[in-house]
């Protein structure tokens, strides 16, 4: 036996402007991943030769390339990542799961704060170069001269991805809890099909006696 069900309602516009802005983000932590991949031969060859004019032995020099390397690599991964995450959510939430408008609210906020961390590191670098020892001035030397190796627009582009990222969470999660959504998630919840009802047996009754016969026996 079926049941009839309602036509589920059509997307709000802020669902789907949220999963929209989730699927450019994706798109845009992709991007970077690549850009940070293909930087980073040129960034190499820059400090090695801007490093060969200060007093760092040759291992030292190796030692920061390699901390350079692993640290590209590891941004780039991160980045992949974050691009897969934010396109499943975006196709999560146009299904119309309220747990993955949940965990999208979850993201956002972890977002924001990874958001304004990295802002501030590259304010707080820029401020207040890192200070080493006394006996550390050929490491201190060296380390100042990543930032240089970059490209110009490298330093701005992430400050300004920062900022973009921690503003594209804010408005998601924004969008999200809106009247709006918070309707159609509920709604959305609320169609979900339920077991028919179950009929419980009726109590055992003992047989009953055979009807008497209409003639007495012979």
């Amino acid at each position: 036996m079926s049941y009839p069900q309602s036509a589920p309602a059509r997307r709000p516009a802020a669902v789907l402007s949220a999963a929209a802005v989730l699927l450019v983000m994706a798109v845009a932590a992709l991007a970077y991943a690549v850009v940070d991949l293909v930087v980073l031969g040129g960034t190499v060859d820059a400090f090695r030769s801007a490093a060969r004019d200060t007093s760092a032995s040759p291992e030292q020099i190796d030692d920061v390339v390699t901390l350079l390397r692993a640290s590209a690599v590891l941004t780039a991964v991160v980045a992949a990542l974050s691009a897969l995450l934010l396109a499943g959510l975006a196709l999560g939430l146009l299904t119309g799961r309220n747990g993955v408008r949940v965990a999208t609210w979850v993201v956002s906020g972890l977002g924001l704060l990874a958001g304004c961390c990295s802002v501030g590191v590259v304010v707080g670098e820029r401020a207040a170069p890192l200070q080493l020892g006394s006996g550390e001035e050929a490491l201190a030397e060296l380390l100042g001269l990543i930032g240089d190796a970059y490209p110009s627009w490298w330093i701005p582009l992430n400050a300004g991805l920062s900022v973009a990222q921690g503003l594209g969470y804010l408005v998601v999660a924004t969008l999200l809890a809106l009247p709006a959504a918070n309707i159609w998630f509920g709604r959305h919840r609320s169609t979900t099909p339920t077991a028919p009802p179950r009929f419980t047996p009726a109590p055992h009754q003992p047989p009953s006696a055979p009807p008497a016969p209409p003639y007495p026996p012979r």
